[in-house]
């Protein structure tokens, strides 16, 4: 009978040291993605995971991160955006989450606003890190900076169709369509989205759970195509500019709870009471003491705890197909 196989082995076998097939095959930092990958796959055609003496080790897609020690540094990336930070109502319990979990498995964490070029990236050295998260919405560019580090990317609340990574988000189409349909049932016709649905994914999939609800109950959709396709800059000009022309909606459907106030105060400038004339619902319920109809509580902090849950099954796991997890928010109905 063959005797086991040893880390020597799979060390000699790939031309590394010992040293980096060991800290690959237990799990811990100081490894890249790919060297891991290889590490792991090498060992496993080897039949290192085969043998009862190596209960540590499992081949990819049965380690679980939940029975390792840990011990390194997580990224965590905010975009360079004024309102995307740790001290935002959403954005900063979802940092919290990470930040708790990544303190229970004595993960070290380490923060970094979006660079405005890649010198910063330079400047990390890979092996010390062993993954990013990222939260909210990345420009493309800093995502294959980021790729060109070759670790592991978790992105909480974004959605970028020419990268590939893991992803984490509230289930937005679910709680949008239940929105929907409570309104629906009250008798409500006539609808108006409000909020830019390009400037984030989770906003395009609440509009598209929006869509599907008119759609399914045959009632016309009159979208004003401006509410969907606004700065915040001109915010103002454009709503006195489209109610100069359209009429009012019997219900705004906002992309966010900060839609619902924005809006709000806008008509208020405007001299219009607009409350008394319109009905608003929001989503992520970051401001209860607004007068909106509905809102979607989304639990913040969880999906900060998951993304991490996701990165070090990520870690273990380097070669299995990306993953999209949704976290499904509870619908608060105020009438």
């Amino acid at each position: 009978m063959r005797s086991k196989v040893t880390i020597q082995e799979i060390a000699d076998q790939i031309g590394l040291s010992k040293y980096a097939v060991s800290r690959a095959l237990s799990g811990k930092s100081g490894v890249s993605a790919q060297t891991r990958e290889l590490i792991i796959n090498t060992a496993g055609n080897l039949g290192y995971f085969k043998d009862s003496q190596n209960p540590v080790a499992a081949p990819p897609g049965h380690i679980d991160p939940d029975t390792r020690t840990w011990s390194g540094t997580i990224l965590v990336l905010f975009p360079n955006v004024r309102y995307q930070n740790t001290e935002s109502l959403y954005w900063g319990p979802v940092f919290n989450g990470i930040s708790s979990r990544l303190n229970q498995k004595k993960i070290n964490i380490m923060t970094l606003t979006e660079p405005a070029d890649d010198s910063m990236f330079s400047l990390l050295n890979p092996e010390a890190i062993m993954g990013i998260i990222t939260i909210g919405s990345i420009s493309t560019p800093i995502l294959f900076d980021i790729k060109r580090l070759g670790i592991p990317v978790v992105m909480v609340d974004h959605l970028d169709h020419s990268f590939q990574s893991d992803s984490i988000f509230t289930d937005n189409l679910a709680g949008m369509r239940e929105i929907m349909k409570a309104l629906i049932r009250k008798g409500y016709k006539n609808y108006q989205f409000i909020g830019k649905i390009a400037d984030a994914q989770s906003f395009y999939e609440r509009w598209l759970g929006f869509s599907a609800a008119l759609q399914e109950h045959k009632i016309a959709q009159t979208q004003i195509p401006e509410l969907l396709d606004h700065v915040h800059d001109n915010f103002y000009e454009m709503i006195e500019r489209v109610f100069k022309t359209n009429e009012l909606p019997e219900v705004f459907v906002c992309a966010n709870d900060f839609y619902v106030s924005y809006t709000i105060d806008t008509f208020e400038r405007l001299g219009v009471n607009i409350t008394e004339k319109c009905i608003f619902t929001g989503f992520d319920n970051t401001d209860p003491s607004l007068p909106s109809k509905a809102t979607v509580n989304v639990d913040k902090e969880l999906l900060g705890r998951r993304a991490v849950d996701q990165m070090l099954w990520r870690i273990l796991n380097p070669s299995s197909s990306y993953e999209k997890k949704l976290i499904l928010g509870d619908v608060i109905l105020k009438d």
